[in-house]
């Protein structure tokens, strides 16, 4: 950068002691890869004023309050950092349990928009093609840190009702805001998106619901013969519809990465211009960026086994059945930064922004976290299946089919939206009343001459 250049236009880099400038290529030449997702959660971060900082004679000092500032208070949520030391003192100190959940949920939520920050960082590094297959893996790394650990404390239950609450929430709740939202603030206009994206996704949201109904309608087909060899079969079903739904992803990487990369950069290209996306550089090194990813995620891993311990406790605390815990309040307080990004591009009309949170987000969970989650399961000798209940799988599919067909046309209305918001109040207060006891088997009654249920 030449030195006629202003201090206060330049972009500075935090690597190794030095605050140092970024060279125009640096800023820009990643910019154009950002995804919906990138782009919505700049949306909720805070450009950081180091001129003090820069004054530190000590450039470890000053590598250390740079990197603070930029990771910590680089946020608009950095209040609700307050929550993480809380929950662990609540912990350590023998608090009600209630307690511990409530605080270490509210901590997650700032972290989880921290982590999409990091991985952005790492990317301005390792090329858009890296930095995509990062944000494939990390976008929803709460959810599947969440996943693994209640998996290792033989929770299924809650696997399965966070997996499902997290997809209900994006389709359902986050596009309905985003839709509802954005028709009543933008009355006067059309509003218009790309249909490519959201044809893509529900077509992978579709196969999704296809390996979720298999394995449920197999059970069915499966009550003349003994329990063992249907639940069997059954398991067997699930970790294959697993292992194809991840070639799926896998296909889905390659043809957003790759072969249709310009379907998935135009929203960023339309919006490079933007007052709130022009935070396109990175402001990390590398190993800085590293560093504070692997301390987050250990935090956030940290509080997610307090969550999966302690939601039990809060369940009879609060008076609220863990279904609906972990179907809705998980995924509304965990993804609230990213959902309130999608929220903030809909009233600025730029719906393509939010249709690739909302759905891209939701595909990732559909055909990544969830089969991924059977797999670790089957690694570890946990017998989970694809076989949710008759209430969840159908909860599922009529919010994949509502979702496709309000996306068909590549226009949006508030009407849109108030619709989904109603779809998922409705499955939401469904959840409210049921309460099947945890750690019970998924069954089925099939009206056999015993009347029982079969079971895994």
């Amino acid at each position: 950068m030449s030195s006629s250049s202003a201090p206060a236009a330049e972009t500075w880099l935090l690597e190794n002691g030095n605050i140092k400038p970024l060279s125009k290529e640096m800023r820009h030449g990643h910019g154009r890869s950002r995804t919906a997702h990138n782009v919505s959660s700049a949306s909720l971060r805070k450009k950081s004023d180091l001129t003090l900082v820069r004054k530190v004679p000590c450039s470890i000092v000053r590598d250390v309050l740079a990197n603070i500032q930029e990771v910590i208070l680089g946020t608009k949520l950095f209040v609700l950092f307050i929550a993480v030391p809380f929950a662990i003192l609540a912990h350590y100190q023998n608090f009600g349990r209630s307690w511990v959940f409530g605080l270490s949920l509210v901590g997650l939520t700032p972290l989880a928009e921290r982590i999409s920050f990091l991985t952005e960082q790492i990317a301005f590094f390792t090329g858009p093609t890296v930095g995509g297959l990062l944000n494939a893996t990390c976008g929803n790394a709460t959810e599947l840190i969440i996943a693994i650990l209640a998996l290792t404390q033989h929770k299924v239950d809650v696997v399965k009702y966070s997996l499902l609450g997290s997809i209900l929430s994006n389709l359902l709740l986050v596009l309905g805001t985003s839709l509802f939202c954005g028709g009543i603030a933008n009355l006067s206009k059309e509003q218009k998106y790309d249909r490519k994206q959201a044809d893509v996704n529900s077509l992978l949201l579709l196969l999704g619901l296809l390996c979720h109904m298999l394995p449920l309608m197999f059970r069915y087909a499966g009550v003349g013969e003994s329990v063992a060899v249907t639940a069997k079969a059954t398991l067997l079903l699930s970790r294959v519809s697993c292992i194809v739904m991840l070639i799926a992803y896998l296909g889905y990487l390659v043809f957003q990465l790759w072969t249709h990369r310009q379907l998935f950069d135009a929203q960023a290209e339309e919006n490079e211009d933007d007052d709130t996306v022009e935070e396109e550089e990175a402001v990390l090194g590398f190993w800085s960026a590293f560093a504070w990813l692997v301390g987050m995620t250990a935090v956030v891993a940290l509080l997610s086994e307090y969550v999966v311990g302690t939601i039990e406790a809060a369940s009879d605390s609060w008076g609220i059945s863990v279904s609906f815990i972990s179907v809705i309040l998980l995924p509304i307080v965990g993804n609230a930064a990213e959902h309130a990004g999608a929220v903030i591009f809909a009233f600025k009309n730029k719906l393509d922004i939010s249709l690739g949170v909302a759905l891209g987000s939701a595909t990732q969970i559909a055909m990544f976290v969830v089969p991924l989650s059977v797999i670790v399961a089957w690694i570890i000798g946990e017998r989970m299946d694809l076989v949710f209940s008759l209430l969840e799988t159908g909860s599922l599919g009529l919010a994949i089919i509502v979702t496709a067909f309000t996306l068909q046309d590549g226009t949006s209305h508030y009407i849109k939206g108030l619709v989904l918001l109603l779809c998922y109040i409705v499955i939401g207060t469904c959840f409210f009343f049921y309460n099947r006891p945890q750690n019970q088997p998924n069954g089925i009654n099939f009206g056999s001459s015993t009347g029982g249920i079969v079971r895994v």
